[in-house]
Order: C-alpha cells, then sequence, then structure tokens
C-alpha cells in the first residue's frame, strides 16, 4: 500500500490532555492514549493498539474488544522493509548492485506491453520507479498467485513512466525473485536468518501459503464485517505476506534505523529518497510531523488488517499501532497519532 500523505486532520492538543503520571517501567504521560480511542469511534474499526519503545522502556495501550499484546497479525507491506535490507545486506556482500539491471539476474522474465528488463535497475525496484504495473491493482488483493503469475499479470500492462515514483507490489515481488536467484534460497529463508533470528523475533514468520495465524491471534474483518482471519498470503507474496507481533515490528524497526542490520553506508542508501523524489527510500519513507520531526518507517495493508510503524531516525523511539480492519474511516487520525508519539510534548 502507498504511505498516507494525508494531512493532520485532528488538533494535536486533544492527545495533549490528562497525562497520568510518571512510571519508571513504562513510557510516561503517553498522549497517544487520547488519540487510540478515536481509531475506534471515529475511524470506525474494531479494535485498535499500539506499542512503543523508548529504548528499554515500553509503553501498550488498546481500544475497543479484539485485540491482545501479544497476538500475532498480518502485517502488509512492513515486509517490503524486510525484503529491502536483505537486498542491501547482498550489496553490502558484493553479491549484487543495485545499479544491475533486472534482466541480469531474470534474463528474459521481465518482457511485454513496453516492460523491460533490461532498462530496470534493482535500485528502481527498491524505490518503486521501475514504472511496472502493480498486479494487486488487478487481483484486488485476494487471490492468491506466485511470483511468476503476479508477473505475469503485471506485465499485460503498459509500464507508468520510469523515474517516477509510482507504487507497486510489483517490484517486491520481483526484488523476492532476485534473492532467490542470487543466494538460492527462498528470500523467506534469507530474511530468517539475516533478520528473524539474530534479532529473536520470535512472534514473526513467512507462512507462504499457510492461511491460518499463529497463536495467539484475535479475528481480523474486511470492510463489510467479514471475517477474514484465515487468508491465503500468496495474495501478496514478497510484497506483503509477513505475520508479526507489535513487539517484534519496534524491535525490527529499532534495530534497523540503529544501524544493527546494515552498515552506516547501506543504511544512508537505503533514507535516500532522491530516486523517488522524496516519497521513498528503499523499504522505507520519511513522514513529517506538523511540529517538524520526521520519522521513518512502513504501513501494511492486507485484507483484515491495517499497521503502521514509524520510528525516529536514531532508531531509539519507536511507534507501531494497528486496527484489525482494512481502513481507518478517518485517515487524519494516523498522522495524529504518529505526532502525538514524535513531536514535543506539552507539560
Amino acid at each position: 500500500m502507498p504511505p498516507f500523505r494525508t494531512l493532520l486532520a485532528l488538533p494535536v492538543s486533544v492527545a495533549l490532555l490528562g497525562l497520568p503520571p510518571a512510571d519508571s517501567s513504562a513510557l510516561s504521560a503517553p498522549p497517544t492514549d487520547s488519540v487510540l480511542p478515536l481509531l475506534v469511534t471515529e475511524g470506525r474499526v474494531p479494535a485498535a493498539a499500539l506499542l512503543a519503545r523508548e529504548g528499554t522502556l515500553t509503553h501498550y495501550a488498546h481500544a475497543g474488544s479484539g485485540i491482545a499484546r501479544s497476538d500475532h497479525f498480518r502485517a502488509g507491506s512492513i515486509t517490503k522493509t524486510f525484503i529491502a535490507t536483505v537486498v542491501l545486506q547482498l550489496a553490502a556482500e558484493h553479491r549484487l548492485s543495485l545499479s544491475d539491471t533486472v534482466e541480469r539476474h531474470l534474463p528474459g522474465l521481465v518482457r511485454g506491453a513496453g516492460n523491460d528488463g533490461r532498462a530496470l535497475t534493482l535500485r528502481s525496484l527498491l524505490t518503486h520507479t521501475s514504472g511496472l504495473y502493480d498486479f494487486t491493482a488487478a487481483t484486488d488483493g485476494t487471490a492468491p498467485v506466485t511470483a511468476r503469475q503476479a508477473l505475469r499479470i503485471a506485465l499485460t500492462h503498459p509500464p507508468a513512466a520510469r523515474g517516477r515514483f509510482s507504487y507497486s507490489n510489483t517490484n517486491y515481488v520481483l526484488l523476492g525473485l532476485v534473492i532467490q536467484q542470487v543466494t538460492g534460497h527462498p528470500y523467506a529463508t534469507e530474511a530468517e536468518r539475516r533478520i528473524i533470528t539474530p534479532l529473536g523475533l520470535t512472534g514473526t514468520s513467512f507462512p507462504g501459503s499457510r492461511s491460518s495465524l499463529p497463536a495467539p491471534h484475535g479475528h481480523a474483518y474486511a470492510s463489510d464485517g467479514t471475517d477474514v482471519t484465515d487468508l491465503d498470503p500468496r495474495v501478496a507474496g514478497a510484497a506483503g505476506e509477513l505475520v508479526t507481533t507489535l513487539a517484534d515490528v519496534d524491535t525490527f524497526y529499532g534495530a534497523l534505523l540503529g544501524g544493527r542490520l546494515l552498515s552506516p553506508r547501506w543504511l544512508r542508501e537505503m533514507l535516500d529518497t532522491r530516486a523517488a523524489h522524496g516519497a521513498y527510500g528503499m523499504g522505507l519513507f520519511p513522514e513529517k510531523l506538523p511540529c517538524g520531526t520526521t520519522v521513518w518507517g512502513h504501513n501494511g495493508h492486507i485484507s483484515g488488517s491495517y499497521v503502521r510503524a514509524a520510528a525516529s531516525a536514531d532508531g531509539r523511539r519507536v511507534l507501531t499501532f494497528r486496527v484489525n480492519t482494512d481502513a481507518i474511516a478517518d485517515p487524519g487520525l494516523e498522522p495524529a497519532l504518529l505526532a502525538a508519539e514524535f513531536c514535543p510534548r506539552v507539560s
């Protein structure tokens, strides 16, 4: 799902009232707790939850019923940050170059309707500037497909203008194939070996075609109220199949931006938004909040789940929130929640 670029629709001052006393074991006086219930009352979601982390201190809150702190949930495009991290690690190991063409690693695969892998680089896939059509626009994100089936769907459509930011899940499905071609292992295996195991993300997995969620988990609902808890993750593949927990998402983004997964050089590369004209780096996008603070992270949208993770540039402060449905009726609540967490607090 493309990053939100909505304006702050809710005065952030609403989140700065009624601050509780400091707690030595948790983040003190969290103004996010005033905004979170609005996701239920104004955003019309069944339930919402957040987990904030600053250093070793954490704060958890929830609103509505049906979500627990330890629940596993589908994280959608949060998956893209994992995939981009693996690709950048491979670049650091000189096993590929971001300037490599897609053709070099997947010869003859990208052809049709004006698309040509000889003219596309890995960098263009990472930054969503390849122009490749988003296959989920045709499948509505509900039809399970293999990576090659997804690509065939995309290649029946002419590309958008190359070099312009145009968010497309097809880019990251292709990157999953590149990882397998370079390493000889599926992208899930590489992500598990390089990220999930070293960081101890015990609640995070790439389920493949497994449609059930690991225990514990709540229910997930489509926008019409249909229970979509069971879902074939091949609707998204390398662009969005990840299953995880709030704690694991916080740990991952804190570690990534804190320099534990990439060297300073490659982390700078990941945060470079010039190719996408400021809209996107590589598996991460920036959001400048009303107070001037810029946070980095990603969102994830898959049937029955919406997730947003954001972190300070040094990874020390991280917030992840989720809802157990497809969308939030008032998208202005998302930037309000981020501002409540990351903007200076008024005492």
